[in-house]
This record gives structure tokens, sequence and C-alpha cells, in this order.
């Protein structure tokens, strides 16, 4: 583990220097840069966090990574990769922004979740999963039918840290409000490295690459990508590759719910299986997979797929040459990295919460940013350093795991400083998809007409965007297209 440690400095960068920065720290050739224009000024969304930055970066970056690996698989010069600030910003939004058969995104929310006083704080509970919402209500010695008021009758009783301590022992997603000072002196917090994006070598050799004559309309046709995960970080991952054109096949377990709000916006692109691990017959199926995959993204905590003999070394055993992309909350360092963990708890127990509302001025006890601003970077930067080892096993560089944490990007946002008061407040929000028209389109879906954020990165004489629109899960045959 490097380059842990304090909140390094970066409040004079610009969105073309964190582009640079993490550019240039993923040892990438540096006249790819020129072939990036990041276009529009302003802050982005309504925070003191510099939202629209990161939003611009990010995508940028993934961007500008697929169409290195293009300009390599077809040696030919970086094609040029244009990302608007505004459609960066919104595509930051894009699972509240859809519009499905004529209806607006509801909300994916919980009954319980949110907010709740304790006897010394507060603290924020995350009851997407059925299996969390049970579980915090049974640590709180109430029935299924709770409402939120009773929850909040009997958060009170306990303080805050505890209840979190006890949470996360019964592998709940529970998290204590903390403010930058209380964050800072925890081992977890100086455990988080300092760049967003880790790179292990798992082999100094490579033997495969992807076929060049697989088409030259994307810059990743012909990328296979099997990707098991859930809620927005490492789905989001999925997406852009499948918007360069990856074929991406999402793999979801029959016992678990899905979740309906997030996988209409989040499963374009992506050709769906439903496989239990759990059942060796299954399992073998999900090792077919793997065997001819470029890429395998998971969204797990670290450790929890090992005990299903998913490893990173059962992986590569079954195929020495497939990227490793693993997305988690607090990554694989520190006391915390076995942590379950979300967005707006990440937010909630390192300081941005609290740090957002006394920059607002409301008298609120927290303020979560207006999107999942760590969700959605973390899956752009997962996909960036993915095609980054793409690159490099491309030019006989090695294979490599990548391991990107929204506690990491958490880090990253907080290096850039944040504005001064309520400042960056005074800027549009994007709440319904009225107010986003021209950056939409409509397809049909598996669950009807779908109308929806289109992909903001454009590359010069390369398509982009999503050839697959959402259907229900499962609907797909294990096996890749021919």
């Amino acid at each position: 583990m490097e380059n842990a440690g304090p909140i390094p400095n970066r409040e004079a960068f610009l969105a073309k220097d964190t582009v640079s920065y993490i550019w240039k720290g993923l040892q990438l050739p540096e006249h790819a840069l020129k072939s990036l224009s990041l276009e529009g000024h302003g802050l982005g969304l309504p925070s003191s966090f510099k939202v629209g930055h990161l939003a611009q970066s990010t995508i940028g970056l993934s961007a500008l990574t697929a169409a290195l690996v293009y300009s390599s698989r077809h040696q030919s010069a970086v094609p040029r990769v244009t990302v608007p600030l505004t459609h960066a910003v919104i595509e930051f939004k894009s699972e509240r922004l859809y519009v499905l058969d004529g209806k607006p995104t509801p909300s994916p929310w919980g009954p319980i979740g949110g907010l709740h006083k304790t006897s010394d704080g507060y603290v924020r509970i995350h009851d997407n999963f059925p299996v969390h919402r049970l579980g915090a209500l049974e640590l709180l010695g109430l029935p299924p039918n709770a409402s939120r008021s009773d929850v909040s009758s009997q958060t009170q009783k306990w303080k805050s840290v505890d209840l979190e301590k006890e949470g996360i022992e019964k592998g709940l997603v529970i998290s204590a409000l903390r403010s930058y000072k209380q964050w800072d002196v925890l081992p977890q917090a100086s455990a988080i490295p300092d760049f967003p994006i880790i790179l292990k070598r798992t082999s100094s050799v490579t033997s495969r690459t992807i076929s060049s004559s697989a088409g030259i309309d994307r810059c990743l046709r012909g990328l296979r990508v099997v990707e098991m995960s859930r809620i927005i970080a490492a789905p989001v991952a999925g997406k852009t590759l499948a918007a360069h054109g990856a074929d991406v096949i999402w793999v979801t377990s029959p016992s678990l719910p899905d979740l309906p709000v997030l996988d209409r916006d989040l499963g374009r692109g992506k050709r769906t299986v439903q496989l239990d691990i759990k059942h060796p017959e299954e399992k073998t199926k999900l090792f077919d997979l793997l065997r001819t995959a470029d890429v395998f993204i998971q969204g797990y905590r670290p450790g929890s797929l090992a005990s299903h003999g998913l490893s990173t070394a059962d992986i590569i055993a079954i195929n020495p040459n497939i990227v490793i992309g693993n997305m988690s909350a607090y990554g694989p360092y520190g006391p915390w990295a076995h942590n379950r963990g979300f967005d707006s708890l990440v937010q909630t127990c390192s300081g941005m919460n609290i740090s957002e509302t006394e920059h607002y001025g409301g008298g609120e006890p927290a303020r979560p940013t207006p999107c999942q601003a760590l969700d959605h970077a973390g899956g752009y930067l997962l996909a960036t350093g993915i095609m980054a080892t793409l690159y490099k096993r491309e030019t006989g560089d090695g294979i490599y795991e990548v391991d990107v944490s929204l506690a990491g990007v958490m880090k990253y946002l907080r290096s850039l400083g944040q504005y001064p008061e309520r400042t960056g407040f005074e800027c549009t929000d994007y709440s319904s998809p009225g107010e986003v028209e021209e950056y939409l389109e409509t397809r049909e879906s598996g669950f009807g007409s779908l109308k929806a954020v289109k992909h903001s990165a454009k590359i010069e004489s390369v398509e982009v965007g999503w050839d697959i629109m959402p259907k229900p899960l499962g609907s797909d045959e294990p096996r890749w297209p021919l």
C-alpha cells in the first residue's frame, strides 16, 4: 500500500488537471491528453463539493482511455474526445432522470432509511435491500412492519458509534454521522490511499489480446466482460464499458432481490443472466464465461466472493489473462476493508454530510450531495482503470487487478477543496426529466418505452452509446454472442 495518509491539497486543480494527474499516475502515454476536450464552465450541481469537476473529469478519463485502447488496437491516432460539463453532471443523476412508459423515476429509497437521531448524534441507515432493512429492525427490537418513526424512537436509545459497531458485526449498513475531525483520527481514514485507482500486477506475461478484426465502429468492440454487482458504482463501470462497445454479461443471483428503480438505468448495454453460485452446476456456467472473458467486474466487499471460490487467485487460475476490477466501499486496506457500505453511508461517516450542511447554513444536522457522486465517479474511475490495464495488456505490460473504493473517491473529492460558504449552491439543479430533454434518448426496453440520459462523452468517428436496453433480470442465456 502506498500514498495513504493526510488529505493532499488540490484546490487549484481544474477538471483537466485531475485528468492529467490520474492519467500520468496510471503511466499512460501523455500525448493522448491532447485528444481530450472538456467543454463548458460553471459549478455543475449545487454543492460545496466540486461535483461538476468530478463528473467531467472522471467521464473524460473513461472516454479518453477507451479512445487510447482503440488507437492501440487499430494502430491509429487517438481520436478526439469531447465531454461537456452540463451533460456530464446530468449523467451523474441518470438513475433519477429517466422516464419509463411515460412515468418519471420513483424513489429508490426504502421506508426506514436515512438519518436518525441517537442519544449523542445521528446515524444513517441504508435499507434498499430487504435483508438490511429487516436486520436493522431486528437489531432495534422492532417488528418487520415498524414505521420510520418507530425506528427513530429506538435509535435514540443508542450511542451513534455503538449502533454502527453492532450493525457492522451483524452485516448491516449503518453509519455514524461524523465530522472531518472525527473521521480523520480513525485508522481507516489513514489507510485509504491518496491515488483513487489501485493497480496490482497479477502477471507479467500476456498471451491474448482483443481481436482488432471485431470491427472499428466502437472502441471496445469484441471485449468480453462479466459483471457481478448491485446498486450503482460497479454497474456504472460495466455500463461505461458497454457504451464503448464491450459485450457485458451482468450476472445476478436469483436468491437476491432486484432493485428495479436502479436496474432500469444501470442495465443499459448489458445482457442479463441469473446464476446461483451456491449450486455447483450454476457456478460451472459462471466459470465457463470467465474462461473466455477479458474482464471480470465485481462490486461486493473484499473477500465476500472468495468464500465461493471466486478469489483473485481462483479467477486467475481459471483465466490467467483476465483483468479483474473490484469496487468496494472502503478499499482493500485498513480495519474497515471488509465492511459493507454505500455512497450515502460513506458521505455520512467521513464528514462530508456535516461539512456540506455547514457550508449551506440551513441548520440541518447533515446534508447529502445532490447526486450519488461517489458512486458515479467510482464507476467511471473503475472503468478507466480497467481500460488502462487493457491498454497495458495490449502493449505487453502484463495483467493487472484494479481496485477503486467509494472512500477513495471521497478522499480525492475532498482534496479538491470546497467552494467557500454558500457559493457552491448558487447554480441549477436538475430534478426532473423535463428539465433535461435535450440530453435524453428514447428506446424500447423490456419494460416499455425508456427515455433516459445519453452518454455524455463523444469520440470522433467512433460510435458511443448502448445497443441493448434493460430487460427483466435473467432474460439471457449464459453464453457470449456469436
